[in-house]
């Protein structure tokens, strides 16, 4: 979760946005795959400092070729520190320690709740957003359908429960860095891909501290966990970064936040697909209502033929600033 980049429009001309948005869709998918890769021969820790640190040089490469600056301040750097931890170093390492027990279908799944918990903390967090009655349907459809993939009328039988949690605490902790992102970076100044590599290489920091001291080096490097770690960092941090907000700066936060809804449908077929894991129907049929209820409280009223909206303004205005403010 990084902030927007405008590419050249010559880029543009090739590749459509439409192709961009598909191609994002399947990085972010095959991400949790990837996770899943890594982690049979890597400590999860491990695995997140590589995603980070192949990330963070692929966005300090477009830094170079942008000839863009480092944030300057000390105070941006300590919110630029807290934001790398909630929204990449928390939550990366979360998703891969749950994938040591569960499948990463359900990591992909568990990750779509993400919209339902920022709905939910905003209510309570950002004075400016009012609970419609819209909204709180689709939060309480969303949260249906998590019971429904936890399957609780079984009592959670054959499902992990730990990993289960560690990816639901790993999407939670995404728009709790969000917010504090629009807290406290909004209107900083500084240009989107600067605070980028700023906040990915004070990440990969933070886990280059922490692994050493819960983990040992690997003894072995097989190729494909291997190719796995440097796809997860390339593809799905570093690219999928500069891919995300190069939409959101060329059709909008909502139509780029789409991508949402697309994202859980990839994980599951891959980790079936390729991976060979099982799914019962409850896995499917809970994503589905997840993603209603997602799509449900990120959903815009009606705009009336006077071209008014059936909501105030401020709730409407401060909405849309909530889509925009989902990204450093």
């Amino acid at each position: 979760m990084s902030s927007s980049v405008v590419s050249p429009p010559a880029v543009r001309r090739v590749l459509d946005w439409r192709l961009r948005f598909g191609l994002l869709s399947l990085v972010w998918g095959f991400s949790f795959l990837f996770m899943k890769v890594g982690t049979e021969s890597f400590a999860p820790f491990q695995v997140t400092l590589g995603r980070l640190a192949f990330g963070t040089a692929v966005v300090a490469a477009a830094m170079a070729v942008k000839r863009e600056r480092l944030p300057r301040g000390a105070r941006t750097w300590a919110h630029l520190t807290v934001a790398g931890f909630l929204l990449n170093a928390l939550p990366f390492s979360l998703f891969a320690f749950s994938e040591l027990t569960i499948p990463s279908s359900l990591a992909g799944i568990c990750n779509a709740t993400s919209p339902l918990w920022g709905m939910a903390l905003s209510l309570v967090a950002l004075s400016e957003d009012r609970p419609t009655r819209r909204r709180v349907a689709g939060l309480g459809i969303g949260f249906l359908g998590v019971l429904t993939v936890l399957g609780v009328w079984q009592g959670f039988h054959g499902l992990d429960v730990t990993g289960t949690a560690l990816a639901l605490l790993a999407s939670l902790s995404y728009p709790v860095g969000w917010i504090y992102v629009r807290r406290t970076l909004a209107g900083s100044g500084h240009s989107h891909l600067s605070l980028t590599g700023a906040q990915l290489g004070l990440a990969t920091l933070q886990l280059a501290v922490v692994t050493p001291l819960f983990t040992t080096v690997p003894t072995s490097f097989p190729m494909l966990p291997l190719l796995s770690v440097a796809a997860l960092g390339v593809l799905g941090t570093g690219i999928a970064f500069l891919i995300q907000y190069d939409l959101v700066a060329e059709v909008g936060p909502t139509t780029a936040q789409m991508v949402t809804y697309f994202t859980p449908v990839i994980a599951t077929a891959a980790g079936v697909a390729l991976l060979g894991e099982s799914l019962s129907w409850s896995t499917p049929v809970g994503a589905v209502i997840v993603l209603a209820g997602a799509a449900l409280t990120q959903s815009r009223p009606r705009t009336r033929r006077d071209g008014t909206t059936p909501e105030p303004a401020h709730r409407t205005g401060s909405r849309a600033r909530a889509r925009q403010g989902s990204g450093v």
